[in-house]
């Protein structure tokens, strides 16, 4: 799976308005719904934030990476947002939070869902590509970077 088959620079959100970690979660699933990729978004909210709950997906070095299950998916979606200013989102290494990855998927979907997140943890696991996604401003910069990346470009 690459991430380019669940990822469109439409989802993509830079700076994100929210600025505490519900906030976001709800701002990035606005996203996804926006781009016609979830039919119950009141629903995958509350399953991102339950799941959120249980654990935080503050996974350090800067990265969280939300996610949740919801029957309204019809595929798996990903939305990523830049906070305007990095963010408390309990991580475990208690550093600020500088990018928020969420992913959504249906129910029935939970190998693809387990390979999307093992894959943003492995492209985020390069030094030097987190920094020059932390740089990025725009969407469109941002997309480009994990687009090429996950490329192996």
């Amino acid at each position: 799976m690459q991430l380019s088959e669940i990822l469109s620079v439409e989802c993509v959100r830079s700076p994100l308005a929210g600025t505490e970690k519900q906030a976001v979660i709800g701002e990035l699933v606005d996203v996804l719904t926006n781009a016609g990729k979830v039919q119950d978004p009141e629903g995958l909210k509350q399953a991102v934030w339950t799941r959120e709950q249980t654990r935080t997906t503050g996974i350090g070095h800067g990265l969280a990476i939300p996610h949740g299950k919801n029957a309204g998916m019809k595929s798996l979606a990903m939305a990523i947002g830049k906070p305007a200013e990095p963010l408390d989102f309990e991580a475990i290494d208690n550093q600020p939070v500088k990018l928020v990855v969420l992913l959504a998927s249906p129910p029935d979907r939970t190998s693809d869902h387990i390979q999307a997140l093992a894959r943003v943890s492995r492209l985020m696991s390069s030094e030097s590509f987190r920094e020059k996604i932390y740089a990025a401003e725009t969407p469109e910069e941002i997309f480009e970077l994990v687009i090429e990346q996950d490329a192996g470009r």
